[in-house]
């Protein structure tokens, strides 16, 4: 990393890597620096950061940060490619929205301090790319968040948790219909509805243990599983205090006994371990999973130190938006069906594959809008780029829900549900997507363009 007056500079090189991820054998992962998960960039508020992406890896890749406030040619769109180095060379062009060898991502970080990740975003292979390790935490700090006294520095700790599933020689298990991911997309038939694995990761490493002082942590926990929800829970009655989520702090503080976190979903939470004696181990588990994938990791309190970090009564004056405020409504309907491609039949959006070429909707620039979003088949995650979107009701009702407050870019629909949102486009003006954030139905063309004008 590199940093001038106005902007941190980051190189990152796409490339294959060697994990010890199980015991007795390694894993070959695709990694950001050939690490999963990759490094954590760290940003501050209103201050440019330039992470100079280079692709060393056999196939084309996009890479989008999730959850930023990005414009349109450094968003990561499925299609704006950047095609691995000919031939060795060290060069890199650009011919349109595609670029050979690296491209450099410029985001201003207009955006309040909060917990978001990048990933790779190739267009029909988004899910067996971020499989292999191509996701990694983005972080930004600001002058308020600073200012709460939350628990920082190596008690403010990222947990990306991931499902995966190895084949006998310790290799990632994904069931791609072409391996090499160069020829024909998407997943064996029997995976169409989503890849689970049967090992629970977090940071890439199973079911890890954490030794912690009995004082106050942050967690920012991110699931970045393909298709795999989970819902979170502390053994021996310790709660989750949440304090953020997926862009940025919360209005108060909110208690949890348990988390229902979604794929691409972030609860930015603070954990009390100082009622806790010396030797005492508490347990974070999955209520959803059973046997191998019903526990996460484990907690053990080691030591004692002096807590310095506070939980708030109040932690941002969050802005909320209104109703009233609507200039236009719409309705998405995601469901399986209305296309096939590949003899298999597709996940659409109102009926329709995606296409680069169609827009589903055109807000216009300033404006806010009340989205409509139903499941109809499955339950699937609604993940929209550039927009920040508050929830206004669920189900018919005008309650967000326990688990979706503040400010959201993305939002859990359970088979047969309704979300109402709130969706403010002030970001940038051009061409952006929404989809579902089960991959595998990402990439089998659950994903529809909007262009803010």
């Amino acid at each position: 990393m590199s940093a001038d007056e106005t902007t941190d500079h980051y190189e990152i090189t796409q490339k294959a890597g060697s994990a010890s991820i199980l015991p007795g054998v390694t894993t070959e992962v695709w990694g950001y620096d050939g690490l999963f998960p990759g490094p954590t960039i760290v940003s501050r508020r209103g201050r440019r950061t330039i992470v100079t992406h280079r692709n060393e890896l056999p196939v084309p890749v996009s890479v989008h940060l999730h959850g930023g406030r990005t414009a349109p040619e450094h968003d990561g769109y499925p299609t704006d490619l950047i095609l691995p180095f000919v031939g060795g060379g060290q060069h890199s062009h650009h011919e349109g929205a595609t670029a050979t060898g690296s491209r450099d991502y410029v985001y201003e970080m207009n955006q309040p301090a909060a917990t978001l990740w990048y990933h790779d975003h190739r267009m029909d292979f988004t899910g067996p790319q971020v499989y292999r390790g191509l996701a990694g935490f983005h972080l930004i700090h600001d002058d308020v968040e600073d200012a709460l006294g939350l628990p920082s520095g190596d008690r403010d700790i990222p947990l990306m948790i991931t499902d995966r599933a190895f084949a006998a020689d310790g290799s990632f298990l994904y069931p791609s219909v072409d391996p090499t991911l160069q020829g024909t997309p998407g997943v064996t038939a029997d995976y169409m509805s989503g890849v689970l694995g049967d090992c629970i990761l977090v940071n890439g490493a199973p079911w890890p243990v954490l030794e912690v002082a009995a004082v106050k942590y942050r967690f920012r926990i991110l699931n970045a599983s393909n298709a795999r929800r989970y819902r979170l829970r502390l053994d021996g009655g310790q709660h989750f205090i949440q304090i953020g989520s997926d862009l940025g702090l919360i209005s108060r503080p909110i208690e949890h006994e348990e988390i229902d976190i979604a794929q691409a979903e972030r609860f930015d939470v603070i954990v009390d371990f100082s009622g806790h004696d010396v030797g005492d181990e508490i347990t974070m588990t999955n209520e959803r999973g059973a046997g191998r994938t019903a526990d996460i990791m484990r907690f053990i309190v080691t030591r004692r130190e002096t807590d310095t970090g506070v939980v708030p009564d109040g932690l941002v004056d969050l802005e909320t938006l209104s109703p009233d405020d609507v200039s236009v409504e719409r309705e998405f309907v995601f469901a399986r069906g209305g296309a096939q491609a590949h003899g298999m039949t597709l996940w659409t959006v109102n009926g329709k594959p995606f296409s680069p070429d169609t827009l589903v909707a055109e807000p216009r620039f300033g404006t806010t809008e009340k989205w409509t979003i139903r499941a109809a088949n499955v339950e699937h995650p609604f993940h929209i780029h550039l927009a920040p979107s508050q929830v206004l009701g669920r189900n018919g009702n005008d309650d967000p829900g326990h688990y979706n407050q503040g400010w959201k870019d993305t939002v859990n629909l359970d088979n047969g549900g309704r979300v109402e949102l709130l969706i403010r486009f002030d970001g940038y003006r051009g061409k952006y997507v929404f989809h579902c954030h089960n991959l595998e139905h990402e990439d089998m063309m659950m994903m529809a363009n909007f262009e803010v004008v």
